[in-house]
Order: structure tokens, then sequence, then C-alpha cells
């Protein structure tokens, strides 16, 4: 059974997922899931994933939701070494991770802030979107930055070689650029988005690479 990707170019959560299917090697065929026409809010795709959120991955017989349980996924099953064997170097990634997937992320899903935004006057809601992704975008890196002082490791996130926290941060950096919320004084972060750069596996995954809108 081949490998099946339900994603959208710009999701962050997808550019997870794509990054750790490069970097194990995995074709796969991508299905584009146009979040900006609602096809996630149609029967086909709910049927897939009742939250009717990207990414769904398919593979060895299985469906899989949440863009860090399919890492992990991938990570036990084909040896990525993506989170550390000591347990307390492995909290420490999955606290990074966590910081982007968990605190930031969600609150600048745009299904959030379509809610929030309906609440407002019409012609104030999109300075507001604006304000609102920089805000907690940039909170969050500034968070992240500060905990990859503590310890400092590495050329990545966590040590000399990619870990889950990575997977989450560059797609992250890709968000901030898009709203503009800035991020070149923070230089631990920009020395992990250089050594990623220099890694066909990131390259290959971001939303330029893939761009489904042609």
């Amino acid at each position: 059974m081949s490998a099946i990707l339900y994603d959208y170019w710009r999701s962050t959560a997808s550019y997870r997922v794509r990054i750790a299917l490069n970097l194990a090697g995995i074709a796969y065929r991508s299905v584009p899931i146009d979040l900006i026409g609602g096809e996630q809010s149609g029967p086909d795709h709910l049927a897939r994933n009742p939250q009717g959120f990207v990414p769904v991955f398919e593979i060895d017989g299985l469906r899989l939701t949440q863009s860090l349980a399919i890492i992990e996924y991938l990570d036990e099953t084909r040896g990525l070494g993506l989170l550390p064997a000591n347990p307390a170097e492995r909290a420490r990634v999955r606290r990074l991770s966590l910081t982007i997937a968990a605190d930031t992320h969600p609150i600048c899903n745009p299904s959030v802030v379509k809610v929030v935004l309906g609440r407002l006057p019409g012609d104030t809601r999109d300075e507001a979107r604006v304000d609102w992704m920089r805000h907690f975008i940039r909170r969050g890196l500034m968070a992240f930055e500060a905990m990859l002082g503590e310890p400092p490791t590495g050329r990545f996130c966590h040590g000399d070689t990619p870990t889950l926290a990575d997977l989450c941060l560059i797609p992250q950096i890709y968000n901030a650029d898009r709203w503009g919320a800035g991020w070149s004084d923070l230089p631990r972060i920009q020395a992990v988005a250089d050594a990623a750069g220099e890694i066909g596996a990131f390259r290959a995954a971001s939303p330029e690479a893939v761009n489904q809108t042609g």
C-alpha cells in the first residue's frame, strides 16, 4: 500500500510531517486539501479525520492524524533519531516541540482566528488578524529562544542533528515570515534556521517547494 499524505501547502503541521518523510526517505503521494475553499469540512475529509484538520497520513495499513503523533510513529518505525534516548533530554525536546505545536500554533490556527475576528467590526478584521498573528507567533518564538539556552546545545535545537523540536520550529519560522513577526533578534533560532537550511529534507518540504496551488 503506497503512502498518502493529505495536506495543504501552507499548513505548518503538514510541513512538519513533510520534513520527517523526507528525512526518512519515504516516497508518498500528496493529496491537497483546500483549506481556503473549506474542503477540510466536507464529508470526505471528515471521514478521514473527524477534527477536519490536516495532515492525515496513510501508511502501513494505518490512517494517522496529529502531526506529532505521525512524526513519532515514523521515528519509532523508521529509526529517525528525532527523540533522544535519555529521558531528561527527550523531555527537553518534547518541551520545545510543544511550545510551538501545543501553545503557539493552535492560537494562530485559521479556524480559531476566524471565530475571534467574527466578534469584531468588519472594517477592523484585517488589521486585527495581522496583529493577532504577529503577537502570538512572536511571543512563542521569544520563549523558544530562551529555552534554547537552557542549556545551550549544538547546531540544532538539541544537539548536532535534527530532532522533533527542529521539525516544529522551522515551519513556525515560515509562519513568522509570512505574517511579519520579526525574529532577526533571536540568535539561537537564527543559528538553527541556518543549520536546517543546509539540509535538503527541510528545503524540499517548504511551502515554496511543494506549492500545491501552482
